[in-house]
């Protein structure tokens, strides 16, 4: 695979102000990508990875917005295509993962979770998905997690909207296929934060590489299914987890 293989390209990245989110859109920048950065509400880290891009040789725009908020989404969606008037690599990773018993929840606390996981996915397609359509190319790439799948203790809103993500994507990646358009979901296992210096042993112990991932070992994978090399891959659940059982 060349070094600059999506060079002309752009990607759009929620929630890479930090960890996996910045090391996406930091990988797709290395293989020539511009890129859309966004985060909620931390612009400085937003910036920093903007910076990171450019140091790249690529192009970097940062849109600011919360992805549960369908005008903030139609501002950040406008924004990128007024500079860039392409997204070609959709990379939705921006979630909120809060701990609460059901019994506890508030409608509030599930839209708070939901809105921005599985229906701010779904807006970022509806957005991105006709340019796509008319190039007859495009990448989706979304994010689900182990315990997202398998149930999340104190965390029925981000299970839920995880297992819709899983759905949303399969039924993308069939609707799509013809129009030469992947949709895929990446799984990630235990990683550490940028902001860790080492492992924690308790998580380790769990995972039979004997060692928590890191966020370019997402990044590796993201960067791979957002190339035409990755052009039969579609409709695929990946889980980077370093053997870990789901």
């Amino acid at each position: 695979m060349s070094d600059k293989v999506l060079t002309g390209k752009t990607a759009f990245v929620s929630g890479s102000g930090q960890n996996i989110g910045r090391a996406v859109a930091l990988r797709l920048a290395e293989l020539g990508c511009n890129v859309v950065v966004n985060g909620s509400s931390n612009v400085t880290a937003c910036e920093e990875t903007a910076s990171l891009i450019r140091a790249t040789g690529a192009e970097a725009l940062v849109a600011m917005g919360d992805m549960a908020r369908a005008e903030d989404v139609a501002h950040i969606s406008a924004a990128a295509l007024d500079r860039f008037g392409t997204i070609d690599i959709l990379v939705n990773n921006a979630a909120r993962r809060p701990h609460k018993p059901f019994l506890e929840m508030t409608e509030d606390d599930w839209h708070g979770v939901v809105d921005v996981a599985l229906t701010g996915a779904y807006r970022t397609a509806r957005a991105f998905l006709p340019g796509m359509v008319d190039r007859k190319w495009g990448r989706i790439i979304n994010f689900a997690g182990m315990k997202a799948i398998r149930g999340y203790f104190e965390g029925a809103p981000i299970s839920a909207a995880k297992h819709g993500v899983w759905g949303l994507t399969k039924a993308l990646s069939t609707e799509f296929a013809p129009h030469g358009i992947t949709a895929n979901v990446i799984s990630p296992g235990q990683i550490r934060a940028d902001t860790a210096t080492a492992d924690d042993p308790k998580r380790t112990a769990t995972i039979p590489a004997g060692f928590m991932g890191q966020p370019g070992d997402i990044a590796s994978v993201a960067g791979f299914l957002a190339t035409p090399e990755a052009r039969f891959v579609t409709g695929q659940m990946i889980a980077v987890n370093g053997g870990e059982q789901t």
